[in-house]
């Protein structure tokens, strides 16, 4: 198993399951990097049909309301994040995602871990494929200016998470919901 893929190994040992789903998804994923080496997409959109993908969850200090963006190809308000490079580190990635997507620097280094796992068919223009995703957090103030890359988004704003739960759940990534559920049942009282 190279050094790359190793990380990652390691990576999906640290994720703490919320659920059934989360307990599926991180036994697949495990259960992946095991019989390959090739995790890392090589050629979009889906070269393998099967890759790593950093998202990044930019949540205010409150703990009230997330970014999120209105993604072009995926037509879905989402996390920024993307693809993670052959032999780059997933958390270096999510930190690179958000800096190219957002305009903003993060605390994200090789030191941070995801949160939550999940497996994604991906859905509109780059259908069909799947997105093996390591959900990382990261707080900006409501006040933070973000610079959008306008290829990838129409729009990005802030959501609260009762804004979320109220409305439509096509509108976003299947898992966010869950996502939010986990990071807020995480929360100290008070």
């Amino acid at each position: 198993m190279t050094a790359a893929v190793n990380v990652v190994r390691d990576l999906l040992a640290g994720i703490e399951p919320v659920d059934e789903v989360e307990r599926a998804h991180l036994a697949e994923a495990v259960a992946w990097v095991a019989r390959t080496e090739d995790v890392f997409r090589r050629a979009p959109p889906a070269t393998p049909p099967r890759h790593l993908v950093s998202y990044v969850v930019v949540v205010d200090p409150a703990g009230d309301a997330v970014f999120l963006v209105d993604h072009v190809k995926a037509g879905l308000w989402l996390p920024p994040g993307g693809h993670v490079e052959v032999g780059e580190h997933p958390a270096l990635s999510a930190g690179r995602e958000v800096e190219e997507e957002l305009g903003i620097r993060t605390d994200l280094d090789a030191a941070s871990r995801p949160v939550f796992l999940t497996i994604t068919t991906t859905v509109n223009i780059d259908s069909g494929h799947e997105d093996v995703s390591l959900w990382f957090v990261t707080t900006a103030g409501r006040e933070t200016v973000f610079t959008l890359d306008p290829t990838e988004f129409r729009s990005g704003r802030w959501w609260g998470v009762a804004e979320i739960e109220a409305a439509d759940p096509a509108r976003f990534d299947p898992h966010l919901r869950r996502f939010l559920r986990k990071v807020r049942g995480s929360r100290p009282a008070g």
